[in-house]
């Protein structure tokens, strides 16, 4: 998640183009959009000024526009409101304590999500029942998805990936893996917009 995408989902959760923002921000009327599609696809980063005037524009904080920012527990919270926003995480309670959950309505998000998330709460529960040690979970973790064992993938990969992957190629799978991640969210994106 960058500034850009965020930048984009209040512009446009404004109703508004790129070049109604960029006049609204002060730029030329004929340049307007063409800076603006330039901070949304991050060729330039807009100043702190800027993300101010932006982040009242679209009467947020400035929070929201710059996560993921985990350093601070206000950022963290931003950043999970983004989540929510990009991926369907809710928040629910169970049992009197709060708990984080994906939203079933998007399908293809929730799978996605839900077999990631799965993937990550076995390894958990491995460590927790001292199956792996700490440095093992960590590695799982640090490495992911490289590492993850559990064929818990939404995708079925490519001829290619099982290929790279027999033959001990890592990193090439990696970036396989990342395209199928990529085009995922395309096709997520586009389904909201719809």
């Amino acid at each position: 998640m960058a500034i850009g995408k965020r930048i984009r989902f209040f512009r446009n959760r404004k109703g508004m183009t790129q070049k109604q923002l960029g006049e609204i921000l002060g730029f030329l009327g004929k340049t307007s959009d063409v800076r603006m599609a330039q901070y949304e696809t991050e060729a330039r980063t807009p100043k702190h000024d800027l993300v101010k005037e932006m982040a009242n524009i679209f009467d947020v904080s400035t929070h929201a526009l710059t996560v993921p920012d985990i350093d601070t527990y206000i950022g963290l919270m931003h950043t999970l409101f983004a989540l929510e926003d990009m991926y369907g995480l809710k928040i629910g309670e169970i049992d009197g304590e709060i708990c984080l959950r994906l939203d079933k309505s998007d399908y293809s998000a929730y799978t996605s999500m839900f077999d990631m998330l799965h993937a990550w709460q076995e390894q958990s529960a491995k460590l927790e029942q001292g199956e792996i040690t700490k440095e093992e979970y960590d590695q799982w973790r640090y490495k992911y998805p490289e590492l993850d064992t559990s064929k818990h993938w939404a995708k079925v990969p490519s001829q290619a990936v099982s290929d790279y992957m027999l033959n001990g190629c890592a990193s090439a799978s990696m970036e396989e893996f990342q395209k199928i991640e990529k085009e995922e969210k395309k096709t997520a994106k586009k389904k909201k917009q719809k």
